[in-house]
């Protein structure tokens, strides 16, 4: 019962830190609204750490799909073949092993307002819970002076190690969606 308990606070935890922690950063002096079109860095995305189990040409055009995507609904056009844009979109997968300390507690005492008190004693056991969190940073960089005008990121914890092909694209459209959310500034 007691073991049953736990892994249920564990996965209820597990379950609160899904949302993604999403960060944005941005030049308050630059007019994005003069931003009309877009060309890739390249390379268009890095990977951290440079692991092969990471890094494939299929991640790379899900993320790819995903930033356009949502560059597309901010009425953002991809330049003309051999134009310079007036952004220049980088974009990087970060993966990192992370660890968090978990205590249940168990047992302790219970009572009433008539008085008295009962139950077993009380005691406590602490465990450490591995998992992989995935961040997906876009930056933007005016195309003209090449310097970074946006940069926005957002993580996700990974539920399954690796992720099946539809939970990866899935993550990845969503996580994307959330950190262009606020694109552009107010």
């Amino acid at each position: 019962m007691f073991r049953r308990l736990a892994v249920l606070a564990l996965l209820t935890l597990l379950a609160a830190c899904q949302s993604n922690n999403v960060v944005q950063d941005f030049d308050a002096s630059r007019d994005f609204a003069a931003y009309r079109s877009w060309v890739w860095q390249e390379p268009a995305l890095q990977y951290r750490p440079d692991d092969p189990r990471i890094k494939s040409d299929l991640t790379e055009q899900r993320i790819r799909q995903a930033i356009a995507g949502q560059l597309d609904q901010r009425g953002l056009r991809p330049a003309q073949a051999g134009t310079a844009g007036d952004l220049k979109i980088k974009a990087y997968l970060i993966v990192e092993d992370r660890q968090q300390q978990i205590t249940t507690n168990y047992g302790g005492a219970w009572g009433g307002y008539w008085g008295g008190y009962w139950g077993g004693p009380m005691y406590n056991e602490t465990r450490s819970v591995d998992y992989k969190v995935a961040t997906i940073q876009v930056d933007m960089f005016d195309g003209r002076d090449g310097k970074l005008v946006w940069r926005g990121s957002a993580e996700q914890i990974m539920n399954s190690y690796p992720p099946s092909p539809e939970e990866r694209g899935t993550a990845i459209q969503n996580t994307v969606m959330k950190l262009m959310a606020n694109y552009p500034p107010k």
